[in-house]
């Protein structure tokens, strides 16, 4: 066992720590506290933390980094998107398939380098799945499912938990995730929900909710960019009929309203379908840099934590954000929400995604009996608000 001192602990379960001193054996936290006693490694100005969590990030994206420029919408923003993905997974463009797989793994470092011990990574082709395995990050890879006119919904939720182990072993477990209400049919969603609640009840699942106006306007009317995206990719149901409500209310038509999922952007959320989100017990991941560059919009981060809601924080993508680093993410947050805690926004970015992941046994903040997946910081001379 060795004991480590630092001139500050963060533990997320509790207030900071001065002068704090905590003991680790093998892997595992054994104690944290102030209780002056010899210390075996002497750590100076440093604040110690739980590893971050990075909520909502797709890292098989990784190699796009620079080629989908700021939109001005964001229908705009994932048309070029699917442009930009298109050659690179032939070839064609700038990133063959070797640079996508080592662009994954560059993009792995990068997280750990800055502090991510556990990660929420969404994927369409679970190339992300075996470089995560053999990292130093814990992880939950979602299978993000797409279909708007799926011929037969149950197969198609079937094939796709077929591919993956719902139920997860080691660090990296495997789970599902429904792209968003303008993009899977609402028979879909029921399917995925029905296929994941049979095999494993406790799984999380995700969804991209209420990112952009326009989604909002597809649901109210069926009309819009996102149909003609659609409809450009051939891919429009036209006996599909627009459920004329929000976005919290179609995930409760399509049974998706469950403290199991997790939600993410949420730009356009009104503060009664927040309030709805958090009585239900529901995680937000919030990614503010990214929804400003996709054309999204800037979330209402002050409305988000008066609305009581649990909030978590991501990155995006390196397509969507200039990099993976959760710190830059949460200095965002602050300057959107001068007002908001800083404890809230460190506790989005450690215990409460990890909490939404499924992993709050093991990460989110510095008790007994939980992983040593801990960070230290480098401090000022003179610190006013550790938290801050």
């Amino acid at each position: 066992m060795r004991r480590y001192r630092a001139a500050w602990a963060l533990p997320i379960a509790g207030p900071p720590i001065e002068d704090a001193l905590f003991a680790i054996d093998r892997g595992r936290i054994v104690s944290v506290g102030s209780d002056g006693g010899q210390a075996d490694v002497e750590l100076g100005s440093v604040v110690v933390l739980p590893g971050l969590v990075n909520s909502h990030t797709h890292i098989e994206l990784s190699a796009l980094a620079g080629r989908v420029a700021p939109a001005a919408t964001m229908p705009q923003w994932v048309a070029e998107l699917l442009v930009a993905r298109r050659d690179a997974a032939s070839g064609a463009g700038e990133a063959p398939e070797p640079e996508v797989n080592a662009a994954i793994e560059r993009a792995i470092v990068d997280l750990r380098r800055h502090g991510t011990a556990l990660v929420g990574d969404v994927s369409n082709t679970l190339a992300t799945v075996d470089p995560l395995r053999q990292s130093p990050l814990a992880a939950v890879v979602f299978h993000e499912i797409l279909g708007f006119n799926p011929s037969d919904a149950d197969a198609a939720a079937a094939r796709a938990a077929d591919t993956i182990d719902l139920s997860g072993d080691g660090d990296v477990r495997v789970s599902l995730a429904a792209h968003a209400p303008y993009s899977v049919a609402p028979s879909l969603f029921e399917a995925l929900r029905r296929v994941t609640a049979a095999r494993d009840p406790d799984v999380p699942l995700t969804v991209h909710l209420a990112e952009s106006a326009e989604e909002l306007g597809f649901l109210a009317d069926g009309r819009g960019p996102w149909r003609q995206l659609l409809e450009r990719l051939g891919v429009w149901n036209p006996s599909w009929r627009p459920p004329a409500c929000g976005s919290v209310e179609f995930l409760e038509r399509v049974g998706w309203l469950d403290s199991r999922v997790v939600t993410v952007h949420g730009v356009q959320l009104q503060a009664v379908e927040l309030a709805v989100l958090a009585q239900r017990g529901m995680t937000l991941v919030t990614c503010p840099r990214s929804n400003e560059w996709t054309g999204a919009g800037t979330p209402p981060v002050e409305r988000f934590v008066e609305a009581g809601v649990r909030l978590a924080v991501g990155t995006d993508s390196l397509a969507s954000a200039p990099d993976l680093n959760l710190f830059a993410e949460l200095a965002r947050l602050r300057a959107l929400a001068p007002e908001v805690a800083a404890s809230v926004f460190l506790a989005g970015a450690t215990i409460t995604g990890a909490r939404a992941l499924g992993w709050d046994n093991q990460f989110g903040t510095i008790e007994p009996g939980k992983r040593a997946a801990l960070i230290a910081v480098a401090l000022p001379a003179t610190v006013v608000d550790v938290e801050e």
